[in-house]
């Protein structure tokens, strides 16, 4: 669970409530469905016309990483490794052919694979590689989804504002309406630019931080898969990976 998102969802949460009161407006005066169709809808609007369909659902996948990143236990992964190479070393690279289906990570498996198939190094390194690279690409797509939901929802906040404001001209002749009036329109840009400021940016910036740990421990896996294919001294393999551990 990583409690820093939770924390910052609840400090969000309780500097624009707070502020809100603070200032004298009350969170009633934060309350509008016209706002909130105008920016929130029409950021999902928006969004949904650029993002291909497989992308959204990648997105809407990646979204609870927010608050439960995937747990990558490298300083575990090493040991494996150094165990496989001990392994191989003394029964030959067959002997790790029963590891294959003790590994639930289906990348871990592929390489443990190549390796017990007895392919070059180069092999595994280009198969690993291709896999590594469109598993990093398609993810940091989904995560642009939000990137581009925090571009977007701004605009439809001020756009919303300029509603707000065409609906006070022309009630004009009624000075009493124009204060709530006036009010009312720049709610939209407040739901426009807090939305993108303090969760869609952060969001798409945070999963972009998760993939990128996702990338750092396979390429790990890269070059212990490797190591182990070439033979090297199982010391030295956990010499090198333990730099991936910093």
């Amino acid at each position: 669970m990583d409690v820093l998102s939770l924390i910052g969802l609840l400090l969000a949460a309780t500097a624009i409530l707070g502020g809100a009161i603070l200032k004298g407006a009350g969170v009633k005066a934060l309350l509008s469905s016209a706002a909130f169709m105008i920016v929130i809808v029409g950021t999902v609007a928006a969004i949904c016309v650029q993002t291909p369909l497989p992308v959204m659902k990648r997105a809407l996948r990646l979204l609870p990483w927010l608050f439960r990143p995937p747990t990558i236990g490298r300083h575990v992964l090493v040991q494996k490794m150094v165990e496989w190479s001990n392994t191989a070393r003394k029964q030959g690279l067959l002997g790790l052919e029963p590891m294959i289906e003790q590994e639930h990570d289906e990348f871990v498996r592929k390489g443990l694979q190549l390796v017990v198939d007895g392919s070059e190094p180069d092999v595994i390194r280009n198969v690993l590689e291709v896999d590594l690279n469109v598993r990093e690409q398609a993810d940091t797509r989904a995560a642009k989804v939000f990137e581009g939901m925090g571009i977007y929802s701004p605009t439809l906040g001020i756009i919303g504002a300029v509603m707000g404001l065409m609906a006070v001209m022309q009630n004009l002749a009624d000075p009493s309406k124009l204060g709530h009036g006036i009010a009312a329109a720049f709610i939209a840009t407040i739901y426009g630019i807090g939305m993108a400021n303090l969760f869609f940016l952060p969001a798409a910036n945070k999963l972009k931080v998760a993939i990128q740990a996702q990338s750092e421990a396979r390429e790990m896996v890269i070059e212990g898969m490797i190591s182990i294919a070439q033979g090297e001294n199982p010391r030295s393999i956990e010499s090198k990976l333990q730099g991936y551990l910093h």
